[in-house]
Parts: C-alpha cells; sequence; structure tokens
C-alpha cells in the first residue's frame, strides 16, 4: 500500500524549523513536498552548524528537517519567479509558508491575495505573535516565545532565575499544529471544493503550553510559580536523588502513593491525614517531600526503580541523551533511519501506519537541485 498523502503536492516557502517540521511530517507521509528557497544561500538552516552532513557544508538539522524534499530556488522579490510561483501553486494542494510576518504581503503572496488567484488551495501561515494584534509584525524565536509565553516563568527551581527548556517546543509544536491544520483543510476542501486559511503562532503554541497554569490563573487570579522538577497539583510527581543517581517518581494519585510508601518503608503516610489524599498532600509538601527525599537517598536508583516497579509505581531513570539512545526501549520503537545517499542518521516520524513507521526515500535536497525537474515539468 502508498502512504496516505500520496498524490497530495505541497509547496513550502519556509525556513529555520517551524515551516520546514510541517513540510517534512507530510513528506514523510507521502506528499510531494517542493521547498522553496532563496537563490542567496537557500535556508538560513543550511548552516545551522556543526555537526554538518557529509558535504561538510549542509548542517544536520538541516538534513533532518528536510529531508523527502525537492528544492526550488526562486527569488521571490522578481516578478518573473512570483509568477512561477503562481504556476507551481496551480499544481498545489497545500502552501505553507512561515517568512518574516509582513513580507508575504509585500511581495503579493499574501493569504487573501493567493485564495483569490488560488481557490483550492490551503494556505497555511505560521506566524510568530499571530495574523493579528499589536505585535503581529514582529519576528520571533523560540526562546522569545518561550520568555514571552510565560513558560520560562514556570520552568525551573523557584530559587533559580526563569530557565529555558532544552528543545524547540514552540517551533515543533507549532509545525505540528501546522501539518494538522493543513490535513484538516484539505478534508474541509473535499467536502466543499473550495481552499482555506490555516493560521498558527508560536504565541499560541506557547499559550497551549502552560494551558493549566492559565486556566489556573483566569479562576483563581493567582499567578503560577516554578516548581523545580514537581508538578503544582500532583505530590510526589518529581525527581528526587538517591544514593547515587536521580530519578523521577510519579505517584499520580492516592493508591501509588500508598503503595510507594510502603516500598520506602513508611506505610504510615497514607494513614496520615497531611497526606492520605491528593489535595492535602499538594498542601503539605513541605513537610512530605523532604522525608521522601531523606528515604531515597537510602539506597541506589536501580534499587528503587525495581522495588517501586515492582508493585506497578510509575518511575523511571533521568537519562541523559546518550543513555536515551543506547536503551533496549528507543532500539526497539525503531525511530532511527539513515537517509538514502547521504548516509545521515536522523530520527524518523513518530507516527506508525499499520504498524510501520513512514521512512524517508530521499535525501535533503542540495540547494536549487530540482529547479529545473519541477519547473521544467509545468512547462510540458
Amino acid at each position: 500500500m502508498g502512504l496516505p498523502l500520496e498524490g497530495v503536492r505541497v509547496i513550502e516557502v519556509g525556513q529555520a524549523l517551524a515551516g520546514p517540521l510541517a513540510g517534512v511530517v507530510l513528506a514523510d507521509l507521502g506528499a510531494d513536498v517542493i521547498k522553496i528557497e532563496k537563490p542567496d544561500g537557500g535556508d538560513d538552516a543550511r548552516l545551522w552548524g556543526p555537526p554538518f552532513g557529509p558535504d561538510g557544508e549542509t548542517s544536520l538539522y538541516f538534513h533532518s528537517q528536510n529531508r523527502n524534499k525537492r528544492s526550488v530556488v526562486l527569488d521571490l522579490k522578481n516578478p518573473a519567479d512570483i509568477e512561477a510561483l503562481h504556476a507551481l501553486c496551480e499544481t498545489g494542494d497545500i502552501l505553507i509558508q512561515n517568512l518574516r510576518p509582513g513580507v508575504v504581503e509585500e511581495i503579493g503572496i499574501g493569504p487573501e491575495a493567493m485564495l483569490a488567484r488560488h481557490p483550492r488551495l490551503v494556505y497555511c501561515s505560521i506566524w510568530a505573535f499571530g495574523y493579528q494584534g499589536p505585535m503581529r509584525l514582529r519576528p520571533g524565536f523560540d526562546p522569545l516565545l518561550q520568555a514571552f509565553g510565560g513558560m520560562m516563568s514556570v520552568t525551573g527551581r523557584p530559587q533559580d532565575p526563569p530557565t529555558f527548556c532544552g528543545a524547540s517546543i514552540n517551533d515543533k509544536a507549532t509545525g505540528l499544529f501546522c501539518a494538522i491544520g493543513a490535513l484538516a483543510g484539505l478534508r474541509q476542501r473535499d467536502q466543499t471544493g473550495q481552499g482555506c486559511l490555516i493560521d498558527t503562532s508560536l504565541l499560541e503554541t506557547a499559550a497551549f503550553w502552560v494551558e493549566g497554569q492559565i486556566n489556573q490563573h483566569l479562576a483563581t487570579g493567582d499567578v503560577p510559580t516554578r516548581h523545580g522538577t514537581g508538578a503544582a497539583v500532583i505530590v510526589p510527581y518529581q525527581v528526587f536523588e538517591t544514593a547515587d543517581r536521580p530519578l523521577c517518581l510519579a505517584a499520580g494519585n492516592d493508591r501509588l502513593f500508598a503503595r510507594a510508601a510502603k516500598v520506602l518503608g513508611h506505610p504510615e503516610w497514607a494513614e496520615d491525614p497531611r497526606f492520605s489524599r491528593g489535595s492535602q498532600r499538594v498542601r503539605n509538601k513541605a513537610a512530605l517531600l523532604p522525608m521522601i527525599a531523606e528515604a531515597l537517598r537510602g539506597n541506589t536508583r536501580d534499587h528503587w526503580i525495581a522495588a517501586l516497579e515492582a508493585v506497578g509505581v510509575p518511575c523511571a531513570p533521568v537519562n541523559d541523551i546518550g543513555e536515551v539512545v543506547a536503551s533496549e526501549q528507543f532500539a526497539a520503537v525503531d525511530m532511527v533511519q539513515t537517509l538514502p545517499e547521504s548516509g545521515v542518521k536522523v530520527l524518523g516520524l513518530p507516527i506508525n501506519i499499520d504498524r510501520a513507521r513512514p521512512w524517508s526515500p530521499r535525501r535533503a535536497p542540495n540547494l536549487g537541485e530540482h529547479t529545473e525537474e519541477v519547473l521544467g515539468a509545468l512547462k510540458r
């Protein structure tokens, strides 16, 4: 069987991460993704290294986010190349753009203009701060939105400064929301015959990540604070040190807490009115957490993991990236693929279809590698 998006053509006028990530998701699911790049160097992410791929010039980052696409060079400041883009859109189903806010309108390929000329197109925009409002024309990068969107204020220990999440989670999740929106737009077009506008933004994604904290603030007026590795409404639900290495303990309900207390040698905690119910544990965590920490320091991480898992209490080692990759379970889910020709190893999509992961049949393209192939086909 073929992949689910075979026959769908995507024109990606994007760079960096969010737009290309949406494109690579659709590409790995079978879409023909044509990546439009500027003549002078192409996507800036080509240079985001080290590490670089086999040519020593194209970043591993670019290889990962742009595998399985075709690269076409167009100068979107040139009217002739804008017309070439229009000709390409006549053959396309989805357009994804995450250019600097305001640019698409300046060069005449904004959503309203494009849908007027290509009414069946699903036009997807990825903005920094949204398509409307006083900040709509501001550029944005992931750390800026982690800061502005409140995520840094609730990440890390209370005594530390606001902390940046190590992964580009706003960029990546916005790319995923864009892909979801694009697929929903295609489904709508199947029913109506008309394309539509899909708008996503890093700000909306940032707000989505702290949805619980925002809802809490809306309900109470309180401003959520940092809890280190812990949670605001579940205790114990955090990282603790042991005699050798840290572990994460997630006793997410009263039954699990009672089991954990027994393993830790303190079954009486589950009967203590300060700790017997989840809401009471949250209120009295200043008393409970130091006692749990002291108990866990009495033996090794492996000892506690074995004992806790034996009674069904969720827990995990705090792995570094090397330990994750070396783990038996990571090998079992089989996410690493080797791209054709280049030999570059990257993660595949976290999706299986009929118990098979869709692997990329193409490496990341060289800049402009497919310009003649793609544009020449339009003239035939």
